[in-house]
């Protein structure tokens, strides 16, 4: 796996997964970094995209700021997961689609402009399917800013907790769904972003910063796959954790190596007692399980009901929606 990248690859895809700054050529930045030429950067970056090595360069939105965003789940049949998964990723507000190891198998995340936006989202999936829904909405993020380095021992930045809502302005959400959708790879992106939104480049650049300094946006760079790049399995492993640890044991979870998310849901009485949610992405099974049994050796999860649901399958994977369309993929 690694040895399908070059060395420049492998430094294009560590190096600069956040950070990348709001300057009118961020890819002659990059280049400047490298020694290379604003041209060759966005050749590679272009390659790695095509060859699905990386989705994007542009930001990741923190959930629940811009818009509204649920994790949903539901039971499948075997005969069907093609075409529900169809259906599921046909919906523009679906940005992740996971078959996973349990009986809740297909799992979903939803994002849309506002709650009624979300609600409709869900409500138009349960009509196409004719299967429940289970809706499990975010609490609290203890950590949920991703990131991987090719090598090994990927990154754990902790979650800011200081988010300044106030610096958002209402005609922030198409710029943000523009990011989150990915900087187009050529010389000036920005004013490529402010042509599309018939605004001025220097004030995206502005209101970009802006976003990035709040908090609103939590990561901003090189967006990677983390399958492509060798960390081919991912647990989602969650727990029943009474209210009174909660707090406890999220911190300690989201601060252990190997711990790559980590954050606490609503539950669902008599369908969902877990509401300690944590990710584990490793390069191979067996180190998955190793970082697993170092979360149940934690004194808040000592002897903690648990599942651990495997992914088996990616059905879609894109940036969020953030905008008031509801027109489907074709």
């Amino acid at each position: 796996m690694l040895d399908d990248f070059t060395p420049l690859d492998r430094r294009l895809l560590d190096d600069f997964q956040r950070g990348l700054p709001t300057v009118a050529q961020p890819f002659e930045w990059i280049a400047g970094q490298l020694g290379l030429s604003e041209a060759e950067v966005i050749t590679r970056l272009s390659d790695l995209r095509d060859q699905g090595a990386i989705t994007r360069v542009g930001a990741t939105v923190r959930p629940n700021t811009a818009g509204a965003s649920t994790l949903a789940a539901l039971t499948v049949p075997k005969d069907r997961l093609e075409e529900v998964g169809a259906q599921i990723g046909a919906h523009n507000e679906v940005n992740h689609s996971y078959l996973r190891e349990n009986d809740w198998n297909l799992w979903f995340v939803v994002t849309a402009c506002d709650t009624a936006h979300l609600e409709a989202t869900l409500s138009d999936i349960r009509q196409e399917t004719g299967l429940a829904v289970l809706d499990l909405r975010l609490k609290r993020p203890f950590n949920i800013d991703l990131g991987f380095a090719i090598g090994g021992g990927g990154y754990r930045p902790q979650t800011r907790q200081d988010i300044d809502l106030g610096v958002l302005h209402p005609d922030d959400r198409p710029l943000l769904h523009r990011l989150s959708r990915g900087l187009p790879l050529c010389p000036r992106p920005f004013a490529q972003v402010a042509r599309t939104l018939d605004r001025d480049e220097a004030e995206v650049r502005e209101r970009t910063e802006a976003l990035i300094r709040a908090g609103i946006i939590s990561r901003f760079g090189v967006i990677v796959r983390h399958r492509r790049i060798g960390w081919k399995e991912n647990a989602m492993v969650v727990w029943n954790v009474p209210p009174d640890r909660m707090d406890a044991a999220g911190t300690e979870l989201a601060a252990l190596p190997g711990v790559t998310l980590c954050y606490e849901r609503q539950t669902v009485p008599c369908l969902w007692p877990y509401g300690l949610f944590s990710m584990i992405h490793a390069r191979t099974r067996d180190e998955a399980q190793e970082v697993l049994a170092r979360a149940r050796a934690l004194p808040t999860l000592i002897g903690a009901d648990h599942q651990v649901l495997f992914s088996t399958r990616c059905f879609k994977q894109t940036g969020a929606l953030l905008t008031k369309s509801r027109e489907k993929v074709a």
